[in-house]
């Protein structure tokens, strides 16, 4: 089955909000402030992370997960109100934005009104509702269970039509069965065309991109923090790419990331995964086709983990050190066509260097906007020629703003896992 798509998601971006970390508020009102500065940084879209009532029976810390939901349609008072999540939706639109909420359909929290109204709807064991692969915070619904189903897309097409939301992140999305979401996205696109992103990888769950726009990179996450951490083989990077190239196709994406809630709380953030090789995971992940995401605290940098269950707010020192970093990539991304995601008009090009075994180099071209990355994934200083005819003519680095003649500079010397990124100049 295929789907309409937005006509926005080829070149846009996700900022994901973890509004309990955000602040010492932590409400959707208190966000409302970083708009504009988010705005100027080049960010498209918001992705809040669950905002509806979290349960209280078997929660975990002394707040509990943002997962263990308690009322599909109803806003947590740890938030705020659905008044004010419409009232953010309005002026979201009104800047340019767009907003995606979480959507936890697997499971609940014990005290869902649904184990009260209709305790059917969920999975039995041993005399009790099925605790969600063992953690013991959540239960599991039932998807065999027809009224259960009609009942979620129902609150699903609640936030589209209470609060006019673009699309849904879809949590653990292939723990649920993928003929409920096809069935859900046939339903709900009688409302509205949405943006759906699949919290599962697009190479080992392929076939949810019958359903979703974007599916994660988690394959390539965990592969590319062992390559960092032991050394590896840049061949192992370059063949996980050509994988999700190939399930992926012409029109689907990957979100490509360095952290997110759960890298962050449970494996540390990007610098303990990729230490100083950060930065260039961070340029691949906004020039390579797909999405690119970022982090709640990301753009401070945010150096430490946060807690999942109880407050612990990121630590802005209103320097935003990485934010001209990101205000770039994001900008870049937002306005070259060779960087659109999903789009068979764009093509791209690994090329071949004298440092073949260091440099990831490629480049994307769409008609003839082109953008040309190189990567030296290795902590040694790298002489890099280039060998690709395929580039030829000016390029500016988008970071400096120095433009080069590539049919004559072909030798680059890069530092311990550097990053240079130029795209085409006609000037």
């Amino acid at each position: 089955m295929s789907f309409k798509k937005a006509s926005w998601i080829n070149n846009t971006n996700v900022y994901e909000v973890n509004l309990r970390q955000y602040s010492a508020a932590g409400t959707i009102k208190a966000f409302e402030k970083e708009l504009p500065r988010l705005k100027e940084m080049g960010v498209h879209v918001l992705w809040f992370m669950p905002i509806t009532p979290i349960a209280q029976k078997n929660k975990k810390g002394s707040l509990g997960s943002y997962y263990a939901c308690s009322d599909y349609t109803s806003v947590s008072d740890e938030f705020g109100t659905l008044a004010d999540f419409r009232s953010f939706v309005v002026q979201a639109h009104e800047m340019g934005f767009k907003v995606i909420i979480d959507w936890v359909a697997n499971h609940t929290g014990w005290d869902h009104v649904w184990t009260k109204t209709n305790p059917e709807y969920y999975k039995q064991e041993n005399g009790d509702f099925k605790i969600a692969s063992g953690m013991d915070d959540i239960i599991e619904l039932d998807y065999g269970n027809t009224a259960m189903r009609k009942a979620m897309i129902a609150a699903m097409q609640f936030w589209i039509e209470e609060c006019d939301i673009d699309g849904f992140r879809c949590d653990l999305a292939a723990w649920v069965q993928l003929d409920f979401w096809i069935e859900a996205r046939t339903d709900l696109e009688k409302v509205k065309t949405l943006f759906w992103l699949a919290e599962c990888d697009g190479i080992e769950n392929f076939n949810y991109y019958e359903a979703f726009d974007a599916c994660y990179c988690w394959t390539w996450m965990h592969k590319s923090a062992e390559f960092y951490k032991h050394n590896g083989s840049k061949k192992t990077l370059e063949a996980l790419l050509y994988q999700y190239s190939h399930c992926t196709g012409d029109h689907n994406q990957v979100l490509w990331y360095t952290s997110n809630h759960d890298e962050n709380s449970w494996n540390g953030t990007e610098y303990e995964k990729y230490g100083d090789a950060a930065k260039a995971f961070a340029v691949h992940s906004f020039t390579w086709n797909g999405i690119p995401l970022i982090y709640s605290g990301q753009e401070l940098p945010n150096h430490k983990r946060l807690a999942f269950f109880d407050k612990d707010v990121i630590e802005w020192n209103g320097e935003y050190e990485m934010q001209d970093f990101y205000a770039t990539l994001l900008k870049l991304h937002s306005n070259n066509t060779a960087l659109r995601g999903g789009d068979a008009a764009v093509s791209t090009h690994m090329l071949h260097t004298s440092a073949d075994d260091k440099v990831l180099a490629y480049l994307r071209k769409n008609g003839s906007d082109e953008v040309l990355v190189l990567l030296n994934m290795c902590n040694e200083k790298t002489a890099c020629t280039l060998y690709d005819d395929k580039v030829n003519g000016h390029f500016k680095n988008v970071f400096t703003g120095a433009i080069i003649n590539a049919n004559e500079q072909k030798h680059f010397d890069m530092q311990p896992w550097d990053y240079l990124v130029f795209e085409k100049s006609y000037q």
